[in-house]
């Protein structure tokens, strides 16, 4: 039998957390008119309901195992955080301003660590329609079934790195994942007999990285991008192209500058809320640059699956744009 609690938010924006590029956006389902979020959490199916605004609302949480429900969502979502005082910190400038302004409410998720790496080693040289589909296909393919009252299944849990690692890189390429489907297995394998991922959590920001950066298929961008969704360090500061161009545009006029210039602007500037300062940036750039330019980036993204070199920077799919509001 289902139970429900509502609890308030304040400062939550369903939305735009999970169509900002996130793990959830990839294996989630959303439905926009009821502004309702339905995922797995190991063996559980887990309903959220939003309504509010931005800086005021409420959330109803839906589940077989309530208490299980209501601790996962005040986890992945975040929920402690005191964002009037992240928001503080951050508005350094008008971009950043206007960006909370615009999207006040998105929260950075924290999500399981496995889960979170397979999700960012297949975004790699993808767009979000595809990355959807491999890992919809992954999970159908091998996650254990959770079923109903009357044995029905119903969906199926996120497959673990010893699932994957089992896994041919045949049968992974038929679940769409053409190239990546070596540094999928490679990844699952390495993680399930030589790196406990979950033994990580402990580690300070820079010792987590390096620790990271010795999975196949996690580069730079990946391995900060597992750092603060998979592990919530707000130190780490993913740069993709997107980011790049943005921060290139708004603080440098537009010239290029090298990554690790970008990283020690961002961390000079924004500190220990960096990773929630990324998440601002890319949400509010994506939206400022040219449909031209998104769109031959996506062709790009959508080209066929070639085995590129050992990824060490690549763009975050990039979501469709909501529609606005009349």
């Amino acid at each position: 039998m289902l139970s429900s609690t509502t609890i308030p938010v304040n400062h939550f924006y369903l939305k735009d957390t999970f169509d900002s590029g996130q793990p959830l956006a990839f294996h989630a389902n959303y439905d926009q008119f009821s502004d309702t979020l339905t995922y797995v959490s190991g063996t559980h199916i887990i309903n959220v309901r939003f309504s509010g605004t931005r800086t005021v609302g409420s959330l109803t949480i839906v589940g077989k195992d309530i208490r299980f429900a209501s601790a996962d969502v005040h986890t992945r979502f975040r929920l402690s955080d005191d964002m009037e005082h992240y928001y503080e910190e951050m508005a350094t400038d008008d971009f950043m301003r206007t960006a909370i302004e615009k999207y006040n409410g998105m929260r950075l998720t924290l999500n399981d660590p496995w889960e979170t790496t397979l999700c960012f080693i297949i975004s790699q040289y993808n767009n979000m329609k595809r990355i959807r589909s491999i890992v919809r296909n992954i999970i159908n393919r091998y996650g254990a079934p959770i079923r109903d009252e009357e044995d029905k299944t119903i969906a199926r849990s996120f497959p673990g790195s010893a699932d994957l690692m089992m896994a041919s890189e045949k049968d992974l390429e038929e679940c769409g994942a053409g190239f990546r489907a070596k540094y999928i297995k490679e990844a699952a394998a390495y993680c399930t007999e030589n790196l406990d991922l979950a033994k990580l959590k402990n580690k300070k920001y820079d010792a987590l990285k390096e620790e990271l950066l010795t999975i196949t298929g996690v580069g730079d961008k990946v391995a900060d991008c597992i750092a603060l969704m998979g592990y919530g360090k707000l130190e780490a500061f993913p740069i993709d192209v997107w980011v790049e161009r943005t921060l290139e545009r708004a603080y440098f006029k537009g010239k290029k500058k090298p990554i690790k210039e970008l990283h020690k602007f961002a961390t000079k500037r924004w500190g220990e809320y960096a990773g929630y300062a990324q998440q601002y940036i890319f949400w509010h750039g994506m939206h400022l640059i040219p449909e031209s330019e998104i769109q031959k980036e996506q062709e790009e993204a959508s080209a066929p699956m070639g085995p590129p070199p050992q990824p060490k920077k690549a763009s975050r799919p990039r979501p469709k744009k909501p529609p606005k509001k009349g």
